[in-house]
């Protein structure tokens, strides 16, 4: 697949177009995972742009990102770097078939303080 094709389909699937991004950082100054991103927010969306998510494969940021939409909230220019975050984990998971988080995992991150929701929430988003 070539890099044009690889953007056209992380814009299919986000339902985002990452060329309208002015690359301003908003979104990243706004991410609460900031510090735990090797790769910020508006990278992501000039990758996409770019088609070379392949610098993205090994990311620790590719599942940092809470999908809290902050960055979705602060761009001026409606880009929604949380949705292209998203198409560019699912293109690395359901190929592979391997989710970041499996059942097995479960009972050693419940926590008497973390919110059931957030563990069904952390399931579905890591098992696509």
């Amino acid at each position: 697949m070539t890099k044009k094709e690889i953007s056209a389909e992380i814009e299919r699937v986000s339902g985002t177009r990452a060329v309208k991004c002015m690359r301003c950082g908003k979104c990243s100054a706004t991410c609460p995972a900031y510090g735990e991103m090797d790769i910020l927010p508006h990278e992501f969306v000039y990758l996409a742009e770019k088609g070379d998510i392949e610098k993205l494969a090994g990311s620790a940021a590719l599942y940092r990102c809470m999908s809290c939409f902050a960055c979705v909230e602060r761009c001026p220019r409606q880009v929604e770097p949380a949705n292209i975050i998203e198409a560019i984990r699912l293109r690395f998971i359901r190929p592979q078939g391997a989710n970041h988080l499996k059942a097995d995992d479960i009972p050693a991150l419940i926590d008497g303080e973390l919110p059931q929701q957030a563990i069904v929430s952390a399931f579905r988003k890591y098992s696509k």
